[in-house]
């Protein structure tokens, strides 16, 4: 154990920030709205599939989840199967967009970025990916704006908030539990006194869900990898994704806690955005929905529920194992996640 721990600080001392690298995979800049920039990764293969792809990951994390490392990048997957990929990154909200709400982020924002797309590549439609919150973003863009989607991919994405209740396994859906049981003065004032919903705030919410997970991870699992630097710079790149957790927007919290978290407003037809009501049976594109078995977040009956709510015709479904952050960062999902996502998308090309 001493020549272990002699080891394992060495290793430490000798690792500096720059050299955790998330979110490595190159990209150019394309065009910046406020904190907002559209991202072009530079491909690794010839294009196999025409249809740019435009990915969006949600407010409540960054990104960096899709592309933690060179052998677990969904990001790197996807474009070694030849896919022209686009990233829309949100940046780091602070008090200064406290008044954006969601009709912002999919009918500015998104809009904006799908434009862009479409002027830059010839193309009159595109691909959205979403990623959880970005999953219904791009869900309520597909609804909303049908003539600029050719193909709508959802990844660990809620669409029913209240269909945990029904889900068979009682660790899925706490989150969802906890949501609503909040007072919605308390979200109001809550928001009101930080201008969003801190990142620290959320997550300490995602500790308390896995609490053994969170108090052992720093003990028992670094212990276990402290001294082989491979698996201890997994680590370290998984912590940093973990740390770097940006405040959400405020008026966008208000809408994503009280109107689909407790109200469900997507699925019971109320929940408008820029004066329309979004209506999932507007989505004439083929969707593919992949979701994680074992996802204690987004439980899969959640995401599960858009089968029976989508207008086109030309619906899959990709039930994968693991869990919410596993289903991109596990070696046993990630070969079958991009490859089913690169062979759906180029059937529909």
């Amino acid at each position: 154990m001493t020549d272990k721990l002699l080891k394992a600080g060495k290793l430490l001392s000798d690792i500096k920030d720059r050299d955790v690298d998330v979110g490595a995979t190159p990209k150019k800049l394309v065009m910046r709205r406020d904190k907002v920039e559209l991202f072009r990764y530079e491909p690794l293969t010839e294009q196999k599939v025409r249809t740019p792809v435009l990915l969006a990951y949600g407010l409540i994390g960054r990104y960096t989840m899709a592309d933690l490392q060179e052998d677990r990048s969904l990001v790197r997957s996807l474009l070694s199967q030849g896919l022209d990929l686009w990233l829309i990154d949100w940046g780091q909200p602070t008090r200064t967009e406290r008044w954006l709400t969601i009709d912002d982020y999919v009918d500015d924002y998104i809009h904006a970025a799908v434009e862009r797309v479409c002027r830059e590549t010839g193309h009159d439609r595109i691909t959205l990916l979403g990623i959880c919150e970005g999953g219904v973003f791009t869900t309520c863009y597909a609804a909303l704006h049908p003539d600029k989607v050719k193909g709508l991919v959802l990844t660990i994405t809620p669409i029913d908030f209240h269909a945990d209740r029904d889900d068979p396994d009682t660790h899925h859906g706490f989150l969802n539990l906890w949501t609503r049981s909040l007072d919605g003065a308390d979200v109001d004032r809550l928001v009101d006194t930080y201008g969003g919903l801190p990142g620290e705030f959320m997550s300490s919410v995602f500790s308390l869900m896995t609490p053994m997970r969170s108090l052992t991870k720093y003990n028992i699992d670094l212990i276990d990898v402290i001294d082989d630097e491979a698996r201890l710079m997994n680590f370290l790149r998984m912590e940093k994704w973990l740390a770097d957790r940006p405040a959400h927007p405020g008026e966008a919290a208000k809408q994503w806690l009280k109107d689909l978290y407790q109200e469900n407003r997507l699925v019971n037809g109320t929940f408008t955005l820029s004066g329309r009501k979004v209506d999932l049976r507007a989505i004439s594109a083929p969707t593919l929905n992949v979701f994680a078995l074992d996802d204690h977040i987004i439980p899969p009956t959640c995401s599960k529920a858009l089968g029976a709510l989508i207008g086109t015709k030309d619906y899959t479904e990709i039930p994968l194992p693991g869990g919410h952050v596993g289903l991109f960062v596990s070696s046993k999902s990630q070969g079958r996640l991009s490859k089913g996502i690169a062979e759906w998308l180029a059937a529909r090309d």
